[in-house]
């Protein structure tokens, strides 16, 4: 498994540790002008929970892939926060920021992967 592939697993697999909702990882390694390969997009359901979800991710990159983010923005408000990993985004959104956002949809061309929400 490639390093950028292993990183999409570990943001993942924080993303449920914390009971993230509606993963979608967004492939635009096909996309020429796209920023990044991946976008990883998730919903927490309170301020609180997607500021879980941002944590636990981090330390899931930091724990299994030894890698911090380059840039992480939203902290604070915890509406939307962003995390950069240079070759994966990741999105964590409160439903409605979701929604109106839409960001899964801006790339037609890209493969959508909706992982199966955990119990």
């Amino acid at each position: 498994m490639n390093e950028t592939k292993k990183l999409v697993d570990s943001i993942t697999k924080g993303i449920q540790e914390k009971k993230g909702h509606g993963i979608v990882v967004v492939n635009l390694t096909e996309i020429d002008s796209s920023i990044c390969q991946y976008f990883i997009i998730c919903q927490g359901n309170s301020p609180q929970q997607v500021e879980a979800i941002a944590e636990s991710v981090s330390n899931y990159v930091r724990e299994n892939n030894d890698e911090k983010p380059t840039n992480c923005a939203g902290l604070g408000n915890n509406q939307w926060v962003a995390i950069d990993y240079v070759d994966v985004m990741v999105h964590i959104f409160m439903p409605e920021i979701r929604e109106f956002y839409d960001l899964e949809n801006l790339w037609e061309d890209a493969k959508l992967t909706r992982l199966p929400e955990l119990d």
